[in-house]
């Protein structure tokens, strides 16, 4: 792996500061109806992305993910302001205003989403992963979904196809223990999801899903097993989150207190603990990270709300396109 070093917690640091305030806001944003449909907030996973991130290679790995989708783009490299501008509808936005929360996409990035359909992104995964076999490419493309999207019946052809074609994929499920609102002790006989890849005679296993180092270790593993042509691994990052499932979610399910103690071990502070004890950095230094996330995340809101909307023709130029039709004429 990778060495954790001084920068890569300062990096941690300051990218996942940036992701859990840049939905904060957006929950805000959300209250006022700026934000409209649902919005499904990362709050609390933040360590299962910045892990995978440092075992990545972001010129040529991909990544597909369900709607719980707005800071893994922004990871991926995408502008934030971009992202923003997507959750308000604006035609400045990854998708033109279209996709809104849970359709973020970037081909330039290799992050394909952002998918509505529950499960439906696991096969779709694992067709990026052909592609990448197919065309000798060398990229791994990592593939998310939540513990509800477990029980789907499409895991179980993707997983099948990806063992029999050694595909260049990594599945990952991330447990936040209650998919929509239902705990995962009330949805099967088991509670360890990663076994569900021994019935392939895939790798798999557990992963501390809010801690990055531990997340690191496990997809540094997975990438460098799929990149060497040896097929898939199957990882259960065992995560949490803090808000709902979504913003109309009231969270009868769980309690207060239930939620404080899995605070204890946010992954920002277990990132920042490690930060003040190894003296990686001042009071005052980590205060200016701090202050640049907030100054940024305000950067994209003022972004998102000063951007148009789109065009009412441009819904007719993304569904039809024919040479010889005279009446719409395209301008994408």
């Amino acid at each position: 792996m990778k060495e954790v070093t001084k920068e890569v917690y300062l990096k941690w640091y300051e990218d996942m500061l940036l992701w859990r305030k840049f939905e904060d806001k957006l929950a805000a944003l959300y209250i006022q109806q700026k934000v409209r449909g649902f919005l499904h907030l990362y709050n609390g996973q933040e360590a299962v992305l910045a892990g995978a991130l440092h075992a990545m290679d972001l010129t040529k790995d991909k990544m597909i993910t369900a709607y719980r989708n707005h800071v893994q783009p922004i990871g991926m490299g995408v502008d934030p302001r971009r992202v923003m501008a997507e959750l308000l509808g604006k035609v400045t936005g990854t998708s033109k205003g279209m996709g809104g929360s849970m359709h973020i996409f970037s081909k330039e990035h290799r992050f394909y989403g952002g998918h509505g359909i529950v499960g439906g992104q696991i096969p779709v995964g694992a067709g990026l992963a052909f592609g990448d076999k197919y065309n000798n490419t060398g990229g791994v493309t990592m593939t998310y979904f939540g513990d509800g999207a477990a029980r789907q019946g499409s895991l179980h052809e993707a997983f099948n196809m990806a063992m029999l074609w050694k595909l260049p994929v990594v599945f990952i499920v991330e447990n936040n223990g209650y998919a929509m609102g239902t705990s995962v002790e009330r949805t099967a006989n088991h509670t360890d999801i990663w076994k569900l890849g021994l019935g392939y005679e895939m790798p798999c296993g557990p992963v501390d899903g809010m801690n990055p180092v531990k997340v690191a270790e496990a997809m540094t593993e997975a990438i460098e097993r799929a990149r060497r042509g040896d097929g898939p691994t199957f990882l259960e990052m065992k995560t949490y989150r803090y808000r709902g499932h979504s913003m109309s979610d009231a969270q009868l399910y769980r309690s207060k207190e239930e939620v404080e103690e899995y605070k204890k071990i946010d992954p920002i502070t277990q990132i920042l603990d490690v930060i003040k004890d190894k003296k990686y950095a001042t009071e005052e230094e980590i205060e200016a990270i701090e202050l640049k996330v907030k100054a940024l995340v305000q950067e994209c809101v003022d972004f998102a709300e000063e951007s148009p909307y789109p065009e009412i023709q441009q819904l007719y130029d993304v569904v039809y396109a024919q040479e010889d039709y005279p009446f719409l004429p395209h301008k994408l």
